[in-house]
C-alpha cells in the first residue's frame, strides 16, 4: 500500500470512529434529556406528581422499580380497568396503586372503588373512598423508580452534581467533536532500496 493509500485510509478510518463517537454522544445526550424530560419536566408542567412502585402487587404491568406518573381526574371518570393511586387513609402520605375491579357507592352516596393488584389473589380489604384517590397512572417508566427513591432521599445535591457533570461532559464532546479538524499524522515514507537486501 503506498503512503497516499494509507494516509487516505488512515483518515477515512479516524472520520468513522469521530463520527461513531459524535453519534453516541448525542443517543446519550438525548436519552438524558427525555428521560429528565419525562420524569420531571412534563409530571411538573401538567400538574402531575411521580410515585415509585416499590412492591410486586402490580407485576408484571408496573413491577417494583417502575416509576409511575399520576395525574388528577375526576372520581366520575375512573371506571374499572383504571389503575389508581390513592391515599391509604386519608390526609395521610402513604399511598398505594392499584387497579379499579369494581365501582359502588357508599351509604351516603359517595362514589367508592373496590381495587387490586394485578398480581394479588384477592381484592383489597377496604373500598376505597373518593377522597382518597390521588389520580390515575397516566404513564410509566421502568426502573427510573429506583432513580427516583435515590434521590428524593438525602443525596439530592450529588445527583444534582452527578447529572451535571454528565450532561456537560456530553456537550463537551458534542462541541468539541463538532469543531475539532481530523488529524492524521503520515507515516514517513522509507527511501526504495533502503533495510532491503
Amino acid at each position: 500500500m503506498s503512503d497516499d493509500n494509507f494516509v487516505a485510509v488512515s483518515r477515512r478510518m479516524q472520520a468513522v470512529g469521530e463520527f461513531v463517537q459524535s453519534t453516541l454522544a448525542y443517543a446519550v445526550l438525548l436519552l438524558v434529556v427525555g428521560l429528565v424530560a419525562a420524569s420531571v419536566v412534563v409530571p411538573r408542567l401538567s400538574g402531575a406528581v411521580p410515585y415509585t412502585v416499590l412492591t410486586s402487587s402490580m407485576t408484571p404491568t408496573y413491577p417494583a422499580g417502575t416509576l409511575i406518573i399520576v395525574r388528577s381526574v375526576p372520581v366520575e371518570a375512573l371506571g374499572i380497568g383504571d389503575v389508581i393511586t390513592y391515599q391509604v387513609e386519608s390526609e395521610k402520605p402513604a399511598v398505594v396503586t392499584h387497579r379499579v375491579i369494581g365501582v359502588g357507592y357508599s351509604a351516603s352516596g359517595e362514589r367508592t372503588f373496590r381495587t387490586q393488584g394485578d398480581n394479588n389473589g384477592s381484592p383489597d380489604e377496604k373500598a376505597v373512598r373518593a377522597v382518597q384517590v390521588r389520580g390515575e397512572v397516566w404513564y410509566a417508566i421502568p426502573l427510573l423508580g429506583h432513580v427516583n427513591t435515590w434521590v428524593t432521599g438525602s443525596r439530592e445535591p450529588l445527583v444534582n452534581i452527578a447529572v451535571s457533570v454528565l450532561l456537560g461532559y456530553a456537550a463537551w464532546t458534542f462541541v468539541s467533536g463538532s469543531r475539532k479538524p481530523s488529524k492524521v499524522t503520515p507515516r514517513r515514507a522509507v527511501p526504495s532500496g533502503v533495510g532491503q537486501e
